[in-house]
């Protein structure tokens, strides 16, 4: 292989066969080509991920499906244990809707309490309202396990990343609910049930007039589930996790923009059906922000781990494929890598694009 040219306005690649260093192979020092260079080979193959901007292993541990669906099972099912045992069941109303006051004065501060005259202007509309019923019951699992597989299948870096945010933004949901026990704007109004406010606010509870696939007032959900599980919305941070997990992958842009606005339509129906007020949504916001602050540390701690193993094994001498657009990772200070010959045009050695 030719040298490079200081003239770099004239680089060229000199493509003439050059002989075969015998000496090299005989002393077992042969040195990879420039393929195995820029590339690696099977799996010491490095590239940039698009999540934490650091080199990772093309070949990534493999992600096994029943080990996932294990996983993904198992921490909801504790979720919901630890959600509806140390929730309504355990907490007074009075509590509750004491708290549920104070949301309600800190919109009115904010001139934001306007969840019930929306609610109000949509009331006289039976099939509308029962959609959306069948809306809030439905969508927010159907939505989310789509994603999780479809992110699973087509994009496993990805979905690693965006598992582990939507697990913390659970968790972080979960310490919610069990710190401060919401009273939902539906059972403000509410003197039939035992979890209700019997407080003249004027809200609805959509599903018990409207109807829908099913019911908090059905014996075994009103026993089993948490009636003030109310702050944060977990439906809207689902929602909005849906939208930033899959949106940006998505070829079609007519996909994107309505994926992009599912957040919003989840936000009209926790409150046109009276589940959740608007600082509920915040809190959601918050819960999913935590979600990708704790799953980006975890994916560059990862990522560096992975990379240090990995240019361990292979002597120090690891060579990253192009970044793509608009990242600029830092290698780790202990690897060394080694320099790249390369084509005209192409960027100076240690520079990724």
């Amino acid at each position: 292989m030719a040298p490079l040219s200081n003239d770099t306005s004239e680089q060229s690649y000199d493509t003439t066969e050059q002989p075969h260093d015998t000496s090299a192979q005989l002393h077992g020092t042969e040195q990879p080509n420039d393929a195995e260079q820029l590339h690696g080979t099977g799996d010491d193959r490095l590239e940039l991920t698009d999540v934490t901007g650091l080199p990772s292993p093309a070949v990534r541990r493999r992600l096994r499906w029943y080990l996932e669906i294990g996983f993904v099972l198992g921490f909801y099912s504790i979720y919901t244990a630890i959600r509806n045992t140390f929730g309504s069941a355990t907490v007074s109303p009075e509590r509750a809707l004491a708290n549920a006051r104070d949301v309600i004065h800190v919109e009115r501060m904010l001139g934001l309490f306007h969840e019930q005259r929306i609610q109000s202007l949509f009331l006289d509309w039976d099939w509308f309202m029962w959609a959306w019923n069948v809306f809030y019951g439905t969508f927010h699992f159907a939505v989310t396990i789509f994603v999780l597989v479809y992110l699973f299948l087509r994009h496993p870096d990805r979905y690693a990343r965006f598992r582990t945010t939507l697990c913390v933004t659970t968790g972080t949901a979960l310490v919610g609910f069990s710190l401060y026990p919401l009273m939902p704007p539906r059972l403000l109004d509410d003197c039939t049930s035992a979890y209700g406010g019997c407080t003249p606010h004027g809200f609805v509870d959509s599903l018990a007039r409207f109807g829908g696939l099913w019911s908090f007032d059905s014996g075994a959900m009103e026993q089993l589930s948490n009636q003030y599980a109310a702050m944060p919305s977990l439906h809207f941070g689902w929602s909005a996790w849906c939208a930033l997990a899959l949106a940006p992958v998505l070829g079609r842009r007519s996909l994107r923009v309505l994926l992009y606005a599912y957040p919003w339509i989840t936000l009209f129906a926790i409150v046109v059906t009276a589940n959740h007020y608007w600082l509920d949504a915040l809190g959601g916001a918050f819960a999913l922000a935590c979600g990708f602050v704790v799953s980006t540390t975890v994916a560059r701690f990862d990522a560096r781990v992975q990379f240090r193993r990995l240019a361990g094994a292979r002597g120090g001498r690891v060579a990253a494929v192009p970044a793509p657009p608009g990242a600029v990772p830092q290698l780790p200070d202990s690897v060394d890598a080694e320099p790249i010959t390369r084509a005209a045009g192409s960027p100076a050695p240690g520079t990724l694009r």
